[in-house]
């Protein structure tokens, strides 16, 4: 069995990226899992700091369930921002941690990121670090606006900290409200690629809020006002053709499910049973990572090859 890193190395090298897709329920997670299956390909599933709050320890037993039908998928902590949080996950045993050490310095991130990887490392757990800020609000995470990622510091950074892998900023934001014109910074990135070439790069804020889901969401009931994502070309070039090797989504999941349960709803006042609309949305789920894995992500066949 191929082990997380093997991907990682392999979505580097060979022009694909592997999805990282954060859950908060047993829908969303069983979704995730059905579409890696069905697509064949490797698969994160990852929680937040809330939503590893949100549920606590059950998050182990759902990934253990899901890890049994599917071994190519992989539990990470998104956006720890504390050593006590990421240690919380390790000792769960996360496959991955990511210490989002960059509200602090540069100096202050580099020493909260080794720390990490020190205890991480013992344990054969792979830790990704950020360096500079993406733009946008989404669950304990938020910035006023990008701080690209500087290539020269990004060097340095993963030589004193001993990360796995990177995440960096080009233009990405965090949330339904992107307001980046859907325009990466690929100048950036391949400068930061020539510093740091043996390193997996994430790209975080990387839901396309796309005009389907939007007209789904109001059609449904909901307001989003102004809401807009990464433009699908955009996230394609970057998981296809630099070393993009993780591509995180967790805005579009969560447009899906919950435009499909208030569709239900709003159609059948009379039911109550949440297995009947909780289904929906999961199937709704599941043909959204299906679409991205296939035609953004390009990971589809990728197990154990």
């Amino acid at each position: 069995m191929k082990d997380l890193k093997y991907y990682l190395d392999k979505a580097k090298d060979e022009s694909f990226a592997i999805g990282s897709f954060n859950f908060s329920n047993l829908e969303t997670l069983q979704a995730i899992t059905e579409a890696s299956i069905e697509t064949h390909s490797p698969v994160i599933v990852a929680v937040s700091e809330s939503a590893l709050k949100y549920m606590d320890n059950y998050v182990v037993g759902l990934a253990k369930c899901a890890k049994e039908n599917n071994p190519n998928l992989f539990l990470h902590l998104d956006h720890g921002k504390s050593f006590e949080v990421c240690k919380k996950a390790i000792d769960y045993g996360f496959d991955s941690v990511m210490i989002d050490g960059s509200h602090l310095d540069f100096e202050g991130n580099i020493a909260l990121t080794k720390s990490v990887c020190e205890i991480a490392h013992q344990k054969g757990i792979l830790v990704e670090g950020e360096l500079g800020q993406i733009k946008g609000i989404e669950d304990n995470v938020s910035a006023s606006d990008h701080h690209f990622t500087n290539p020269e510091q990004a060097k340095e950074f993963v030589e004193k900290t001993g990360v796995d892998t990177l995440a960096i900023s080009i233009g990405t934001s965090h949330g339904v409200y992107k307001s980046n014109a859907n325009k990466l910074r690929f100048d950036i990135l391949e400068k930061i690629q020539e510093k740091i070439p043996h390193t997996p790069l994430v790209l975080h804020g990387a839901s396309s809020v796309g005009k389907q889901q939007i007209q789904q969401f109001e059609q449904s009931g909901g307001i989003l006002e102004k809401a807009g994502g990464i433009a699908d070309a955009e996230l394609q070039k970057a998981a296809q053709q630099t070393h993009i090797a993780k591509v995180n989504c967790d805005t579009d999941l969560r447009l899906a499910l919950t435009s499909e349960i208030r569709c239900f709803l709003n159609q059948n006042p009379d039911k109550f049973d949440p297995r009947q609309y909780l289904a929906l949305a999961r199937e709704n789920v599941k043909k959204v990572v299906v679409e991205k894995m296939k035609n953004i992500l390009n990971s589809k066949q990728k197990i154990g090859c």
